[in-house]
């Protein structure tokens, strides 16, 4: 049986990910900052840990269960990088591909009444309870799996899947930024076929990404920063010409890779054993170690269309205020609809596995939605609605 020699980021991570412990709880117990687990993390054995965290860590050991032990040791006898081996050295140096990746792209747009004149199929509610159908997304380049969800409080979201094999994540991210505008444009043309001789006031007003990453060459720290790259497409590309958008280059992503890139923003809610993954403010980025054990990505998608669904109402209301005008909602979707929206997003249910638990928090937490709920909230019932 593996046991503990010496506490590093990576012992002190999967003892967490034994316990089942979402990453607060776990930081608050041993007394240091969330951030702090999340470098560990990251780092793995290149993190020495400091004496007295490694005597809280062994006495927090000797109070484990024998199901936790047994799951800590078996997690600290897996394939693991060689000791001297840190994300720098050039041992490590990563490949920079080829990768299989699945884009999920998600663009919400508020509609208002107009989104119950366009044909649909009822669908199951998602985690935020909410009332919604779906139509074919019909977009030229997507999947057949790719839908245009009609949620009744008065918001249409495009969900596009499309499968990209790249030869680095530089190919991706000048994809994404060069398909970016189009996407916008091509949804804001596709409503307004489905919605013949309306005029819609508003339109599109961004892409977020969610990505799952099937297939590719890198392990340990170099699969934990490509997550990162996945979530942060910037550091890859040059866009001090939006219009021509070009990638870094070789060496740039290598660096970047070897280095182990991370973004402050980003939260890690992955699991060593089980999954990687990873949310940012533009996107997200899983990739499953076990998949029989790992999040599906229906749960994923689930979550990020009631997230952006309800992002795209929020901010209906709060962009009406700013403009001096009173907002207007759809009869029996006022505060009270808003209030229990976010009880149903950010109550944990007791079905829920840690994963799950922890991807919908990193999910929340970057996307920001439940500040601008409160506050969308707040608007409305002091206007009444």
């Amino acid at each position: 049986m593996a046991t503990v020699v010496q506490w590093t980021g990576r012992e002190a991570a999967l003892l967490g990910e034994a316990m089942r412990l979402p990453i607060r709880v776990y930081a608050q117990k041993l007394g240091v900052d969330p951030k702090t687990i999340t470098r560990w993390r990251r780092m793995g054995r290149a993190t020495k840990l400091r004496p007295e965290t490694a005597e809280m860590l062994d006495a927090m050991t000797a109070l484990c269960s024998p199901e936790v032990l047994e799951t800590f040791h078996a997690s600290l006898g897996a394939a693991a990088p060689e000791a001297g081996e840190t994300p720098g050295s050039a041992a490590c140096v990563p490949a920079l591909g080829p990768a299989t990746v699945v884009s999920h792209k998600f663009v919400p747009v508020y509609v208002g009444d107009a989104v119950g004149r366009i044909d649909a199929a009822p669908c199951v509610p998602g985690p935020g309870g909410l009332e919604h159908r779906a139509t074919d997304a019909a977009h030229p380049e997507a999947g057949q799996e790719s839908r245009l969800y009609l949620y009744a409080c008065g918001v249409a979201v495009f969900h596009l899947v499309q499968r990209r094999r790249v030869q680095c994540l530089g190919d991706l991210a000048v994809w994404r930024y060069r398909t970016y505008a189009s996407d916008l444009s091509w949804a804001a043309d596709r409503l307004q076929q489905l919605l013949p001789g309306e005029h819609l006031a508003v339109s599109p007003a961004y892409v977020l990404s969610a990505y799952l990453l099937e297939e590719s060459p890198w392990e340990g720290a170099a699969l934990q920063a490509a997550l990162q790259l996945l979530t942060t497409p910037s550091a890859l590309v040059d866009r001090q010409r939006p219009d021509a958008i070009e990638r870094l280059g070789d060496d740039v992503e290598r660096a970047l890779l070897a280095d182990g890139f991370a973004h402050a923003d980003v939260i890690d809610f992955g699991s060593q054993a089980i999954a990687q993954g990873l949310a940012g403010w533009s996107g997200l980025a899983y990739r499953p170690i076990a998949p029989e054990r790992a999040l599906p990505m229906s749960a994923i998608v689930a979550l990020e269309l009631d997230v952006q669904a309800l992002w795209a109402l929020s901010s209906s209301v709060l962009d009406a205020i700013e403009n001096q005008q009173d907002p207007v909602m759809a009869k029996g979707y006022g505060w009270r609809f808003l209030r229990s929206a976010y009880t149903r997003l950010t109550a944990a249910r007791p079905q829920e596995t840690v994963q799950h638990q922890l991807m919908r928090e990193a999910v929340l937490t970057t996307s920001q939605l439940p500040g601008r709920l409160r506050a969308a909230q707040d608007v409305l019932r002091e206007s009444g609605i």
